[in-house]
């Protein structure tokens, strides 16, 4: 992918016609949804009990086929070729629609119901397809970019969808046949356009069909659980779902009671907060440097739960006029308060979801990741049901609706702070971003030769103390660094390097006990299917220069023959953190303070041919002049 710019991709047969279909599929959605509301709730004369009742159960006709169906679909999406399967889905969207056309006209409640359930079973098999297929489209540097365009598209087009389906419907008689020709030919146009959906082969087609939905249930949360990381960054996914539902879900009334505003002012908010996922969305790919950054993560946590708390102190009480319109609003007192806190909790929602989606699928083994997708499915629609049942709870203990969002901000923080003890890596990752990339400006190259499954061995040219973080934030396995006993036990930097689980090392004159045990773990590890990172010149550079490698590697591989990945570090010597500043006459001061580094990565070298010696000559090769 082009460095300049994610959007390349939008003008890629692999990539284009696919983001298309399934921002038509997010319009059309929303648009059919919102319409039936607006059909139900001022055009069929019910009673407001009746209306009240219909806008409970809705939510629970659309959530229910994720329960029923989300292992079958995802059973689907493994066993057969994945653009033919969205055409066929797509089919079934336009049969859907019409079915729409002719509730809407003929005013059959239950009817509009079937279609939501339909939909809702649309969703359910698209779901597993569109995020497993990305993985076989993109290359590893795009999936970042991919998926961040994907959930823009997505908020983009709920939001509009949602404007456009209620607009129409409420302009009456023509309203109701203008909803119906957009929503049909939305679906058409949809149908279309996934034809130009290259193939994407199964990825499991030997796969036994399980047609229990209970058994297959309990067997698809099996994959979910099986590797920690993915399944607590499904859990973080799961809760996005909640934290955003249970703000939309109060965006009308707060919109009303509080900010004073009507139909106008909904839209405004909706948008606002849709805009703001977008572009978080869209900032990852610059932010992460082309990779899966989870280090992301934690700072959208961060920014969710400042910016909602700070949605309660922007406006604590009840609108003292209502019925106000978008310019009416926007001139009030403290109403840049409440766009900006709307804006930037969807931007920071957005920088914690899409890498949380990319980890899942940059992790999961191709064979089940449509059904680790579908697993997830399952968990989000749990956590909306219960997203709505904590609305209504605390509606009924008497909070407010600021009071309900303050809650949530606090409950985000405390569900943030409980997953990042389980996966300390996230958090981690997290402190070497934010460490790296404040002092530094890092490019890569040759990512891509570090293997993505299986032990490996990592040497890399000692610079600075500030290396093994920057191999750390770059490289998108976590690896486990073996590193001089002193460096490993530097304030705040001990804390990365612990959870990181890096491995102290000594000299055999410092400490010869400490050595033994460091070769001992460094076995260990690469036995467990780990990289493990060696610094092989035994210590810090003091020219510049790369010093000559001990020997030993060539211990470690005598006792676990592995690929061995040469790394160079360019442009870090001359850094606070290099030796270059505490030399004799030189002041300590950052003289290249956010400078260009580059990290190289060179093809992996059998342990057969990986002597310290053709090693060293590997990472001078990679080094060049630029040291």
């Amino acid at each position: 992918m082009s460095e300049h710019s994610q959007f390349t991709l939008l003008g890629k047969r692999r990539f284009g016609p696919f983001f298309a279909t399934q921002a038509l599929g997010a319009f059309n959605d929303n648009a059919f949804r919102q319409g039936m509301v607006v059909l139900i709730g001022f055009h069929l004369g019910l009673t407001i009990e009746a209306v009240s009742f219909y806008a409970m159960i809705a939510p629970a006709v659309f959530i229910l086929p994720f329960f029923l169906f989300s292992a079958s679909a995802g059973q689907i999406a493994e066993k057969f070729e994945k653009s033919r399967l969205i055409r066929y889905v797509k089919l079934f969207e336009i049969g859907a629609m019409l079915m729409a056309v002719y509730a809407f006209h003929a005013h059959q409640v239950w009817l509009l119901f079937v279609v939501l359930f339909l939909m809702g079973l649309h969703s359910t098999v698209f779901g597993p397809i569109k995020y497993a297929i990305l993985p076989q489209a993109l290359k590893t540097e795009e999936l970042v970019g991919g998926n961040g365009l994907v959930e823009m598209g997505t908020s983009m087009s709920v939001l509009i969808g949602m404007m456009a389906g209620g607009s129409l419907m409420a302009l009456g008689d023509f309203g109701t046949t203008a909803a119906s020709i957009l929503v049909v030919g939305v679906a058409v146009l949809g149908y279309l356009v996934s034809r130009a959906i290259p193939p994407a082969p199964a990825s499991a087609p030997d796969l036994k069909f399980n047609w229990n939905p209970v058994s297959e249930t309990v067997r698809v949360m099996r994959y979910v659980t099986k590797d920690r990381t993915i399944f607590n960054a499904i859990l973080g996914i799961s809760w996005f779902w909640f934290f955003g539902t249970v703000f939309t879900a109060q965006l009308p009334a707060y919109t009303q009671t509080f900010l004073g505003g009507g139909e106008g002012v909904l839209n405004l908010t909706l948008a606002l907060f849709s805009v703001g996922v977008g572009i978080g969305s869209l900032l990852c790919e610059r932010l992460s440097g082309h990779k899966v950054e989870i280090g992301l993560v934690p700072f959208g946590s961060i920014g969710m739960t400042v910016f909602a708390a700070d949605l309660y102190f922007a406006r604590p009480s009840a609108a003292s006029v209502h019925g106000l319109g978008i310019g009416e609003f926007l001139r009030a007192a403290g109403s840049t308060h409440i766009v900006i806190d709307l804006i930037l909790i969807g931007l920071f929602a957005g920088l914690f979801i899409v890498p949380l989606f990319a980890l899942v699928q940059s992790r999961t083994e191709r064979s089940e990741l449509s059904r680790v997708i579908a697993g997830n499915n399952i968990l989000n629609a749990f956590f909306m049901v219960v997203s709505a049942g904590l609305g209504l709870g605390l509606t009924a203990l008497g909070l407010s609706i600021p009071q309900i969002f303050l809650c949530v901000a606090v409950l985000n923080a405390i569900v943030a702070i409980y997953i990042y003890t389980l996966v300390p890596e996230f958090l981690m990752r997290f402190l070497s971003w934010i460490l790296v990339n404040t002092l530094y400006r890092i490019r890569t190259e040759g990512l891509d030769h570090v293997p993505e499954h299986g032990p490996a061995l990592l040497v890399c040219n000692h610079i600075s103390y500030m290396d093994a973080l920057i191999v750390a934030g770059s490289v998108r396995r976590p690896a486990r660094f073996v590193m001089y006993y002193k460096i490993f036990r530097m304030p705040i930097l001990s804390f990365i390097f612990r959870t990181a689980k890096a491995i102290p090392i000594a000299s055999a004159k410092e400490d010869p006990g400490l050595l033994e045990k460091a070769f001992d773990e460094i076995d260990r590890a690469l036995a467990e299917g780990d990289i493990v990172c060696i610094f092989p010149e035994g210590g810090l550079t003091a020219d510049g220069e790369i010093a000559t490698f001990r020997p030993g590697v060539e211990r470690i591989l005598a006792r676990r023959p592995v690929p061995v990945v040469p790394l160079a570090i360019r442009g870090l010597w001359g850094s606070i953190f290099s030796r270059r500043d505490s030399k004799p006459g030189r002041m300590r001061l950052p003289r290249r303070f956010w400078s260009r580094l580059v990290l190289a990565v060179g093809e992996p070298v059998s342990a057969n041919d990986a002597s310290a010696a053709v090693l060293e000559q590997r990472v001078r090769a990679l080094r060049g002049s630029w040291a």
